[in-house]
């Protein structure tokens, strides 16, 4: 374990990216413990061999087709039609729009990155402040990951042998709680920095926006709607994502071939950093099983902390500093076989516990020094990072107090699952 360990650390201080840090690591523990090499083969082999996953590469395909193909432009022009005109109208805007966009992708960094750079562009036309905008944006793509569809739930249900129906309706009151509360926040912080709402745009313009954005907005209403009603699955559902978003790029005729190809080719690339991140952590995670780790932990929570509220509070300060450092997926394969057990033996549901993981994990995304988010933000709007970094504080504290009662009050993220499924 102590090889394990220091390797792994050792490559991730020198820069290596972490799917190698995984791999490579891995790689020495069977080599120093004169452990048969082919079992590394039979370990990635293993961990990318799951139906559940194949809903990664869809959603991940379905949000680069809707950027590609301008479905995102006809969305952000409807919620600012929509709630223009109150104060630090297109603020409200741009988390609304990430709130519908959550519903089609799953996906913080397709947010951030694709109608991110409308609704920044949008922020800064209309005299908003960079750094605000900025901060807007990056905390608005955080709702992708909360609410359904998710990736990092398909990821963490695979890792947990969870429902991924039952975690993506856990995800869909803490997310509407989060918009809501960016929405207090966004309100108070405009009408101190003066900034002018909308002038309304009228009943008839606003039913013209929505007449244009109505297909762009069904996509939503297909992929919950068939997953609630147990028309697929939601593995099945990015697929229908994927085709859905394809109609509308060629129906409203702004996806060309080329663009088509660009997103097809991007979502591969992304695809293949995901899954040998995963595959990677398989290996680590079944080092992690044979050396008895995730019971020693349990038996150390169960004999010195037994407190249910006092374990929680530990897991989420241990996963708030490594979302800091580490991507949300490796972490959550990772880290799912160590701490679900401690929490299911103090009657901590795994579906909230879910939940509770996730959130961890996405606001690392903005938190430096690994935010993702923030890195690409920086690269869109060509705004230095630590001036993103400052801009985002006050969102990420006010995420930090959402979390406190998202761990603590479990009908939050129950009530739905129980509602729709029964009690588990």
């Amino acid at each position: 374990m102590a090889v394990l360990m220091i390797s792994f650390l050792a490559l991730m201080v020198l820069g290596c990216p972490i799917a190698y840090c995984l791999l490579c690591s891995g790689t020495l523990y069977f080599a120093v413990n004169n452990m048969a090499l082919i079992m590394v083969v039979q370990r990635l082999t293993e961990g990318a061999n799951t139906f559940t996953l194949l809903a990664v590469p869809g959603f991940i395909l379905a949000g680069n087709l809707m950027n590609s193909g301008e479905v995102t432009d006809r969305i952000f022009d409807f919620c600012g039609k929509l709630v223009g005109h109150v104060t630090g109208g297109l603020a409200h805007a741009n988390i609304l729009a990430s709130v519908v966009f959550a519903g089609m992708s799953g996906a913080a960094i397709a947010d951030a990155g694709g109608l991110g750079a409308i609704e920044l562009k949008a922020m800064h036309d209309a005299g908003y402040d960079d750094d605000f905008s900025l901060a807007v944006t990056g905390a608005s793509s955080l709702v992708g990951p909360i609410i359904p569809p998710s990736i990092p739930m398909v990821v963490y249900g695979t890792a947990a042998s969870v429902s991924i129906g039952r975690l993506f309706m856990a995800g869909a009151v803490p997310g509407a709680l989060m918009a809501i509360a960016m929405c207090v926040m966004v309100y108070f912080i405009s009408k101190k920095r003066g900034y002018q709402a909308e002038s309304w745009c009228g009943w008839m313009n606003l039913l013209r926006s929505f007449k244009r954005a109505f297909l762009s907005l069904l996509t939503v209403v297909v992929i919950l709607g068939g997953i609630l009603m147990g028309v697929f699955t939601p593995t099945e559902a990015a697929i229908i994502a994927v085709f859905y978003s394809i109609f509308l790029g060629f129906f409203y005729r702004t996806l060309t071939l080329p663009r088509l190809f660009g997103a097809v080719r991007e979502a591969a690339e992304t695809t293949c950093s995901v899954m040998m991140i995963v595959c990677g952590a398989t290996i680590f995670c079944y080092i992690l099983s044979y050396e008895r780790f995730p019971q020693t932990v349990a038996n150390l929570f169960l004999t010195y902390v037994n407190n249910k509220y006092l374990t929680l509070l530990i897991i989420n300060i241990f996963l708030v500093f490594v979302g800091m450092f580490m991507d949300s997926s490796p972490s959550i394969i990772l880290l799912t076989p160590v701490f679900l057990p401690v929490v299911t033996a103090m009657g901590v549901n795994p579906v909230h516990f879910g939940i509770i993981m996730v959130l961890n994990l996405m606001i690392g995304l903005l938190t430096p020094p690994v935010g993702m988010v923030l890195y690409v933000l920086s690269k869109v709007s060509s705004v230095p990072f630590e001036r993103i970094c400052k801009a985002m504080v006050p969102f990420i504290i006010m995420f930090y107090i959402m979390l406190q009662f998202i761990t603590y009050v479990e009908g939050i993220s129950l009530f739905l699952p129980n509602l729709l499924y029964g009690a588990a």
